[in-house]
C-alpha cells in the first residue's frame, strides 16, 4: 500500500481539527438544555486578573484534616485497595524514593499492597528491591497486548504527521509512542487488568515523586466511608495545544447522552474563561485538569456505562495518538461532567511534591520537610499562574 503524501496527510489532519471546532456552536446548543446552572456555591473569591493563590493559599491555614470519623491503624478492616505504579525496570531507582516517602508517612501503618506495572516482564533485582521496602505484599503484573498497543484503528501516516505538527508547536512527547500509549492505557485500560478485578480503591504512585506528611487515618476508608470517588492534590492548566478536540469531541459525545451529565456537574470549572486564551484554543475547555499522578480514586466510576462509554467515543477518535490527550485531561472531564462535584475531595492535607509543583499544608505533620502554601519550587511567576485551583474553589468548594 503506497503511503500519501505528507503534504496531504497535513492537509487531511488540520481539516479534522477544523471540523471539529465547527461542531463546538451546535453541540453545545444542543445539550445547553441539559445543563443545570450550577454556579459557585461557597464563598471563596478568586484573586482579580490572576490563578496564583500566592499569600492568600488555603494551605497556609492550619491544618485540621479531614472532617468526619478517621479510622487508623487497626480500628477497623482494611478496604480492597492497592497502591498503583506503572514503572519501567530503569525506574527502580525513582520507584524506591517513592516508596520509601510513602512507606513512611502512612503504608507502613496500614500495609496496603503495591501493584506494579509494565508492558515489559519486571527484572528479578526489581522485585526484589521492591519487595524490601515494604512489608506489604507485592504484585508484578504484565499489560496485556491488546491493552497497550496502538488499535487497528489509527493510522500511522496520520499519527507521524501529527506527532510533527506538534512538536512545532511545543507539545512534549508528541513524537513518543511509548506516552501516548501510557495516557490511553491510564485513560481506560488499566482497570480492566484481571489483577484489579477485585480491587474498587487505588493509589496512583509515580517514579520520583516525594510525600512529607505523617498521614494516620485510611485515606481508602475514609473515600469509602464519606462517599467520596476521587482524590486529588494538584489542580492545574494544561497545554491547550495538546488537546485541541479533546472538548468538541467531548461536547459530540454529551449530544448523543445528554442523560449521563450529573445534576451537580462542575461544568463551570471545566469552561471557566479565567485564561481565554487557553479556553479558546481548546475549544471551549478550560484546560483545568486534576493532575493524575497523583489520584485516590474508585475504580467502580471508571468501570460505570458513563465513563466507559466516553472513553470508547475518545478512543476511536483518534486524539490519544493524533494528538496527545493525557489521562489528567480525560479523567478531570468526566469527573466534571459525569459525577457529583461535592464526591471530589482536595486531600490538603498530605503532603505531596511531583517536580516542579507541590501540595504542602501547614501542618506539624509535615516536620518542616516542605514549605507550607508553597506552590513551585521553579519560576514561580510564571509556573504560579499554571495553578487552577483558584477556579475549582469558586466554582466547587474547598473541601
Amino acid at each position: 500500500m503506497v503511503a500519501p503524501p505528507s503534504g496531504i496527510v497535513r492537509i487531511a489532519f488540520t481539516a479534522l481539527i477544523g471540523v471539529s471546532f465547527l461542531l463546538i456552536l451546535y453541540n453545545f446548543s444542543s445539550i445547553r438544555s441539559h445543563i443545570p446552572n450550577v454556579g459557585p456555591s461557597n464563598g471563596f473569591v478568586r484573586p482579580k486578573n490572576t490563578g496564583s493563590l500566592m499569600g492568600i493559599d488555603p494551605l497556609l491555614e492550619p491544618e485540621k484534616g479531614p472532617p468526619g470519623k478517621l479510622y487508623g491503624p487497626g480500628e477497623v478492616n482494611r478496604t480492597a485497595a492497592t497502591l498503583l505504579a506503572l514503572v519501567r525496570n530503569e525506574e527502580l531507582n525513582d520507584m524506591l524514593q517513592s516508596m520509601r516517602d510513602l512507606e513512611a508517612t502512612w503504608n507502613h501503618k496500614f500495609n496496603y499492597p503495591w501493584t506494579f506495572f509494565n508492558d515489559v516482564p519486571f527484572t528479578r533485582e526489581f522485585k526484589e528491591k521492591t519487595q524490601a521496602a515494604t512489608k506489604a505484599e507485592c504484585r508484578y503484573e504484565l499489560i496485556p497486548t491488546d491493552h497497550w498497543e496502538m488499535p487497528s484503528w489509527i493510522n500511522r501516516d496520520i499519527m507521524d504527521e501529527s506527532a510533527a505538527i506538534l512538536h512545532e508547536n511545543g507539545v512534549q512527547y508528541s513524537g513518543l509512542d511509548s506516552y501516548h500509549k501510557m495516557c490511553r492505557w491510564n485513560s481506560g485500560k488499566f482497570y480492566h487488568h484481571p489483577a484489579l478485578k477485585d480491587i474498587r480503591w487505588y493509589w496512583r504512585v509515580e517514579p520520583k515523586v516525594h510525600f512529607f506528611c505523617d498521614v494516620d487515618y485510611d485515606v481508602f476508608r475514609y473515600m469509602e466511608d464519606n462517599d467520596k470517588t476521587y482524590g486529588f492534590v494538584i489542580n492545574l492548566y494544561d497545554s491547550p495545544q495538546s488537546i485541541e478536540t479533546l472538548w468538541p469531541q467531548t461536547l459530540e459525545f454529551l449530544a448523543e447522552h445528554p442523560e449521563y451529565i450529573h445534576p451537580n456537574n462542575a461544568m463551570k470549572w471545566l469552561t471557566a474563561t479565567s485564561r481565554p486564551d487557553h479556553t479558546d484554543a481548546a475549544g471551549g475547555y478550560s484546560t483545568c485538569h486534576f493532575w493524575s499522578n497523583f489520584e485516590i480514586a474508585d475504580m467502580n466510576f471508571w468501570r460505570s456505562k458513563p465513563y466507559e462509554d466516553y472513553f470508547d467515543h475518545l478512543d476511536r477518535a483518534g486524539g490519544f495518538f493524533y494528538e496527545r490527550w493525557g489521562d489528567a485531561p480525560v479523567h478531570s472531564i468526566a469527573l466534571g461532567l459525569f459525577e457529583d462535584k461535592n464526591k471530589i475531595h482536595w486531600f490538603r492535607d498530605i503532603g505531596y511534591q511531583h517536580i516542579p509543583y507541590f501540595n504542602c499544608p501547614n501542618s506539624p505533620k509535615c516536620g518542616k520537610r516542605c514549605i507550607p502554601g508553597r506552590f513551585t519550587d521553579g519560576n514561580v511567576h510564571e509556573l504560579a499562574e499554571e495553578d487552577c485551583r483558584a477556579n475549582w474553589f469558586e466554582y466547587a468548594h474547598l473541601d
